[in-house]
């Protein structure tokens, strides 16, 4: 089996706190990740949005783009307006090649205010989370005939979040909608890593290895505290600095047949938390638990000509 190691800028550049970013650029960035061993980036707001611009920047860091997210408004606005924000993005992702958006949902979510605590997230009714997820249905599909597939990611703060709610998505989504299983979300709202991954394997196209801070995340006061508040508090880290046992979690997706991406999406603070460290740390911990899973990783960054 094949898979591909990835990061998310998140780890130099918060867009969310700016307090939680490194003033370094994009070469920088790129440098520092491969150097730890990772082929791909997934995009961030230090990223050209002209592929001409990219091109070389990617070619010279031997780094290809493993993704990027969009702030999608499904749950709150209509496809029409989400198609014409989302259009660029995928003429941008087309043009360098990158496998998929990231569809995050930001419509009725509190995940960027750090005014609202965690327990004053959004709830869809039955019939809320049915159009909603008929709607994303048709929205990725769409995406799709474009060239560009989307990958959605279950989020805290956000109308999915827990794992009942990722179920009730899923049983009324269709698979014009893959899924991005992030394990350190779903660890987080509590859910079973490993039952979700039985569970919806054959939707999943795009993978983040987030790990969780448990005592942290356990200590949080969900009637107090923001999303934003546990980020900042230290919540997430790299696998191997956390408290999930990424070998279980790579063994089931590996039981499963999946191969791709696998992306290191870990914020935190980057002065306790130096991005070029973790980035070695996560690297060598998914490394030994993918090699002894039965994969072989890409060692390969930009694409030959």
């Amino acid at each position: 089996m094949k898979a591909k190691l990835g990061m998310s800028p998140i780890a130099w550049w918060n867009d969310d706190l700016a307090e939680l970013s490194d003033d370094v650029s994009l070469e920088e960035c790129l440098r520092q990740s491969r150097s730890a061993g990772f082929t791909g980036m997934e995009k961030g707001r230090r990223f050209p949005e002209d592929p001409a611009v990219m091109l070389p920047i990617l070619r010279a860091a031997d780094v290809t783009l493993c993704g990027g997210w969009f702030s999608g408004t499904l749950a709150n606005e209509d496809i029409a307006a989400n198609k014409d924000r989302i259009q660029p993005m995928i003429d941008l992702f087309k043009a360098v090649d990158a496998p998929c958006i990231v569809y995050g949902e930001v419509g009725r979510s509190i995940q960027g205010d750090r005014s609202k605590p965690l327990a004053g997230k959004a709830v869809l009714s039955d019939d809320e989370m049915r159009a909603y997820a008929r709607k994303l249905t048709a929205f990725g599909e769409w995406c799709a005939e474009q060239g560009m597939p989307l990958a959605y990611h279950h989020h805290m703060a956000a109308v999915v979040q827990f794992e009942h709610e990722l179920d009730a998505f899923m049983a009324n989504s269709g698979a014009g909608i893959p899924l991005l299983l992030d394990a350190g979300h779903l660890a987080f709202a509590g859910g079973d890593v490993l039952a979700a991954i039985d569970r919806h394997h054959q939707r999943i196209s795009h993978v983040h290895v987030k790990d969780i801070r448990r005592p942290v995340v356990d200590a949080l006061d969900w009637s107090k505290q923001s999303f934003l508040d546990a980020v900042a508090l230290g919540a997430f880290t790299v696998p191997g600095d956390g408290s999930l046992d990424f070998g279980a979690i790579v063994q089931r997706f590996a039981d499963h047949g999946y191969e791709g991406w696998f992306v290191v999406e870990a914020e935190q603070d980057p002065k306790k938390n130096p991005p070029l460290k973790m980035a070695q740390v996560g690297h060598k911990e998914l490394m030994r638990v993918m090699t002894k899973a039965g994969y072989t990783v890409e060692t390969k960054g930009f694409p030959a000509a």
